[in-house]
């Protein structure tokens, strides 16, 4: 894997490669305000007494790995503690990262997050949709996994891909709720004797929803608990840079040779449905002063009401004047309206929403 540095943010950013080592001392050596997005996978300390088997005896292939064990809580909170703070050093102003957990230690994880300044925008929980069952029936099935979400501050202007998200979901907002599988069959890795490679190998949809809802192509995504390599992998996809920190060597082998098979989308495969936000704004003034709307033109409202359009691109209807949102909101006495989707004028004699007209002017802006 090779070192990438064609923009002045890719700079001394060992791109796309899995670094070995500690995952604070890794990140505390990379350069400030450098990353656009962090995915972190960390240990849960599952604190599991003893081994775990199946009504037939068999045993659990449950995380006992000596990664997952701390001391104490406190040892474990100071933990998480030292690499969130590394994490939200590199992160860009705009930037954002996902943690994921279990009941284990998500809520120290939220805790610990808001004390370090990051500003959490949703928790997300993950519904499994194959979970393991509850062997012992002392307990519900622990079948969903608790994902949060922030910013690297209050104010932050993190990516968001609304649109693309509700296409991935067909046309409908995506909700806080996510119902994908677990690994298995031919996605589950597995070592050289046939066994699991990694007890609690992600599945890559749950990356690929991550990715294009909160990643642009081009950006720099760091996993500081690499693992197998689901982030680098689907990141490879979907056309962004990554970086992986991951001090399990045998993780990191696997991990290399996963990604080495991955082949990138084409160009116009990576594009997504653009958020509305990010497109150009229009004011609406300008419609009349292009004469794609008159002074004096008569909007109607979806309920049959009128105004009339002034010189100078505002509304004036009975007592309400003002922007095309400010006399709609009036109108309905709302708190607020989106005037584009809520305006009409007549074209051909037929009712066709101002919205139209924007989408003219933003075409011509591409």
């Amino acid at each position: 894997m090779t070192t990438k540095t064609t923009t002045k943010a890719a700079v001394d950013l060992p791109l796309n490669q899995i670094l070995d080592g500690d995952c604070i001392d890794v990140m505390n050596s990379l350069p400030e305000n450098s990353v656009d997005l962090i995915f972190a996978d960390p240990p849960y300390n599952l604190q599991l007494k003893g081994d775990l088997h199946r009504p037939d005896n068999s045993k659990v292939d449950a995380v006992d790995d000596h990664w997952d064990q701390f001391d104490s809580f406190k040892a474990y909170d100071q933990f998480t503690s030292a690499w969130l703070k590394a994490a939200r050093r590199i992160l860009k102003p705009d930037g954002a990262i996902w943690v994921i957990g279990s009941y284990h230690n998500v809520f120290r994880m939220g805790t610990e997050l808001q004390n370090q300044g990051y500003w959490i925008l949703n928790d997300v929980v993950w519904r499994k949709s194959n979970p393991m069952p509850n062997f012992r029936g002392k307990r519900f099935t622990n079948a969903h996994e608790t994902m949060i979400w922030a910013s690297k501050s209050e104010g932050a202007k993190y990516t968001f891909n609304y649109e693309a998200l509700k296409a991935l979901n067909e046309g409908i907002q995506m909700r806080s709720d996510w119902v994908l599988p677990i690994c298995t069959g031919h996605e589950r890795l597995k070592d050289e004797n046939g066994d699991k490679a990694h007890p609690t190998q992600k599945p890559e949809s749950l990356l690929h929803r991550i990715l294009v809802g909160s990643t642009n192509p081009g950006d720099v995504i760091l996993d500081p608990f690499f693992g197998t390599g689901t982030t680098g992998a689907v990141a490879k996809m979907l056309g962004r840079d990554f970086i992986g920190i991951e001090r399990e060597e045998a993780y990191r082998k696997v991990a290399e040779k996963r990604i080495s098979k991955v082949r990138k989308f084409d160009k116009e495969a990576l594009i997504t449905t653009p958020s509305k936000r990010a497109e150009p704004r229009v004011p609406f003034g300008q419609l009349v002063e292009r004469g794609m709307l008159r002074p004096g033109e008569v909007l109607t409202s979806p309920r049959g009401q009128t105004a009339k359009v002034r010189a100078d691109g505002t509304l004036i209807s009975g007592e309400a004047r003002g922007s095309i949102h400010q006399v709609g909101a009036a109108l309905e006495s709302a708190p607020s309206c989106n005037g584009w989707t809520y305006w009409y004028f007549k074209q051909d004699g037929k009712k066709v929403p101002i919205d139209l007209l924007r989408q003219q002017i933003r075409a011509e802006m591409n």
